[in-house]
């Protein structure tokens, strides 16, 4: 089992954060820790009871995410992990990651981590540029950056994550390789890099309402992310997602985990489980997560997952990743034949470049990536046609890949009355 925490504060929302979380600037004086305290003792209550619910289940990786982590003291985090500890079986050599900013991040503190257990850190960069930093709404700078980064050397951190955000307005083609060069040169373990995502109610996406910004044009975001990639890979950091790319050995755990299908139990507010093909969030909110929590009432509205729900969830997550969808696993969850099933739509991304097949795997290829969720959305298609009629979907028009960024979708012009709806899943990885 995979194990989520889930830290809510941050010093500020970010301009393009949907994710919960509580900003702690700003608040009455005490504010604050009160708020914090009642996070810390609702949480080891909350774990207290899975404990028992689940028997001591075992765990083989713990993610703090938030929200920013970093803020949470080591001595309060190195407490919460004693109680994971006890709670749980925590497998020998698990990885405990946690997401940190820049800014929030000290030498002390990267020790007090690291005595704690943590052994990978995700920090939070997002930019080389202090005005595109500013722009995002991030409180950090270039040389918080650095600083936190040689803090988290100085502890004998050996496996950090560089968290990146590309196709920022303003930002060239040239400056965003010029920013992977840096982070290259830095020789972390892992990289993310993620597209910029405009998301409805943040105030990001009330800047784009009045054009107050312009995004790069599509054919120079999907430059950035072709040509990152082969930089990152030529460096030694080969990519195993649509999003990530890390040295031999140090792929995400936890994040694999997830788009393998594995069972997670989330905790803290906001926080998402699925276990024994079950599904539940937690209230986005202290307060009501406390009173849930209180009552003994978590789980109180999970909703059992569909057949159909699960295949699409292995469709959509394993065809994010490098490795791709293993032909067997469809068989063995539907009882049907994935390329008979699909043989047209597969037929058509493969005759454009799209897909692979071999060794009985189906992955997307790096051009199909830049599309990838215009080519779930046909997935998603083709799969329910198939589990409610038990036939194939209708044969699909694909083109080839346009310049697009990845996860963007197919113009209309090239799939017919398509517009991507792909479920999202959560960046784990991402601060707010």
């Amino acid at each position: 089992m995979l194990l989520y925490i889930h830290v809510p504060f941050c010093r500020g929302k970010c301009r393009y954060c949907a994710f919960y979380s509580e900003p702690l600037a700003g608040s009455a004086p005490g504010r604050g820790q009160e708020r914090m305290q009642l996070w810390v003792d609702t949480l080891l209550m909350e774990m207290a009871q899975w404990a028992d619910r689940l028997e001591r289940p075992a765990v083989r990786t713990v993610f703090f995410g938030g929200g920013t982590p970093s803020l949470v003291p080591p001595d309060i985090l190195s407490a919460v992990l004693n109680r994971v500890r006890r709670s749980f079986r925590l497998e020998p050599g698990a990885e405990i990651s946690m997401e940190a900013n820049p800014e929030s991040l000290t030498r002390a503190s990267a020790r007090g981590y690291a005595r704690a257990g943590i052994n990978r850190v995700s920090l939070g960069v997002q930019a080389l540029n202090d005005d595109l930093l500013a722009f995002l709404g991030r409180p950090h700078t270039v040389k918080d950056v650095m600083q936190a980064y040689n803090a988290l050397r100085a502890a004998n951190c050996h496996n950090i994550s560089l968290d990146l955000i590309w196709g920022l307005p303003g930002q060239s083609v040239t400056a965003w390789l010029g920013q992977l060069g840096e982070v290259v040169r830095l020789r972390p373990e892992h990289v993310s890099c993620y597209g910029l995502s405009v998301e409805p109610g943040t105030p990001l996406a009330a800047m784009r309402d009045i054009d107050a910004f312009t995004l790069p044009l599509e054919r120079e975001q999907a430059t950035m992310y072709m040509r990152g990639a082969e930089i990152l890979e030529e460096a030694g950091l080969l990519q195993y997602e649509i999003s990530n790319f890390s040295r031999m050995g140090y792929q995400c755990r936890h994040n694999t985990g997830y788009w393998e299908g594995e069972d997670y139990l989330g905790l803290g507010p906001g926080a998402t489980s699925t276990l024994g093909g079950r599904r539940w969030t937690n209230p986005a909110d202290i307060a009501a997560w406390a009173d849930v929590v209180r009552r003994h009432a978590g789980a109180a509205d999970a909703e059992e997952l569909t057949l159909t729900d699960r295949v699409l969830e292995l469709v959509m997550l394993r065809l994010r990743t490098a490795r791709g969808l293993r032909v067997k696993a469809y068989r063995a969850l539907t009882g049907r034949d994935l390329l008979r099933d699909h043989k047209e739509l597969i037929h058509a991304l493969h005759r454009h470049g799209l897909i692979r097949i071999r060794h009985g795997y189906l992955w997307l290829t790096r051009s199909g990536m830049l599309v990838s969720n215009s080519i779930l959305e046909r997935f998603f298609d083709s799969v329910r046609e198939s589990l409610t009629e038990g036939g194939p979907a209708r044969p699909p028009a694909v083109a080839q890949a346009p310049d697009t960024a990845p996860g963007a979708e197919i113009p209309d012009t090239a799939v017919p009355d398509t517009k991507a709806r792909a479920q999202k899943t959560r960046k784990e990885d991402d601060e707010c």
